[in-house]
């Protein structure tokens, strides 16, 4: 089971203007093909799917831990894209046409479909499926495979990274590119520890080193990079058993720590009149918030 916390993973910086276009570039990160989504259901279903999940446990405990971070990387994307889509538009009479932006930006569906929020799509508007997912069934196939596809997220984050200079987009990108390194980590050295070969001397595949990313820079000095969370008080403990000894990189320890990060504020999304979202004009919400009082 899944306990959800009303927290971002981080703080986002809360921009005062968006921009709609570096929006659509994010989109890829959320559900194209190496975006969060398909990281999250890879892991999920491959721990659902699990065989062996006793004798096998510290293998399982890494994939299930793993998507629970994944859940908050999904959301932490999309917060991004809302964001990056604030003050693109205006409030007006709607001949005038306050929705004009939207006609001009490569990711036309966002203005039409959800608000100018996030879809569950990639950067060209293809709707993220289902066939995305790879869950053979094989415990180091399947652990390749995750090693493979975080390799392919990390390389789509640093192109997004390089094609906007936004901050918004560049905080949340700095941070998944750490938190993704760390995935990237614990799969080769669970395959390691399984097969005795240690895929990390693939190079390059890219390069793990975030050095040249101001906006990665301060989670490695806080030690993100270092760190596993096991996303639960009491369960999924073994993972310790993978997750240990130095990161190659800077000859740090490994460590793991029980349950989840503290988090951060989650931003308010403000009201879109121009896009009739969310349609609770100031009559009705006084109205609505006197029924929510009553027999309380």
């Amino acid at each position: 089971m899944f306990q959800r916390k009303n927290k971002l993973l981080i703080e986002l910086p809360v921009p005062e203007y968006g921009d709609k276009n570096a929006a659509a570039a994010v989109q890829e990160l959320l559900g194209g093909k190496f975006g969060e989504m398909s990281t999250l259901n890879n892991y999920m279903y491959q721990s659902f799917n699990f065989r062996g999940k006793k004798k096998l446990k510290p293998f399982y405990d890494l994939v299930a831990s793993i998507t629970a971070e994944e859940l908050g990387h999904v959301e932490l994307v999309a917060t991004s894209i809302n964001l990056l889509s604030k003050n693109i538009t205006f409030s007006g009479d709607p001949n005038i046409a306050p929705l004009q932006a939207g006609k001009d930006a490569r990711n036309t569906y966002q203005f039409i479909a959800t608000a100018q929020t996030a879809l569950a799509g990639d950067s060209m508007g293809r709707a993220w499926t289902g066939d995305n997912v790879f869950n053979s069934g094989n415990l180091v196939l399947d652990l390749l495979h995750n090693f493979f596809l975080e390799l392919g997220a990390r390389t789509h984050k640093m192109r997004v990274y390089e094609m906007t200079d936004h901050p918004t987009a560049r905080e949340m990108i700095g941070y998944l590119l750490v938190r993704g390194g760390v995935h990237v980590l614990a799969y080769a050295k669970a395959i390691e520890i399984i097969t005795g070969v240690d895929v990390k001397k693939m190079l390059p595949v890219p390069d793990l080193s975030n050095s040249k990313f101001d906006y990665a820079r301060k989670y490695e000095e806080q030690g993100l990079n270092n760190v596993l969370y096991t996303w639960s008080d009491n369960d999924y403990q073994d993972i310790r058993k993978i997750w240990k000894g130095e990161n190659p990189e800077t000859g740090q320890r490994l460590h793991v720590i029980d349950g989840s990060p503290k988090g951060a504020p989650m931003p308010d999304l403000d009201d879109l009149p121009e896009e009739f979202a969310p349609g609770i004009d100031p009559d009705d919400f006084q109205k609505i918030a006197k029924k929510l009082m009553e027999n309380l």
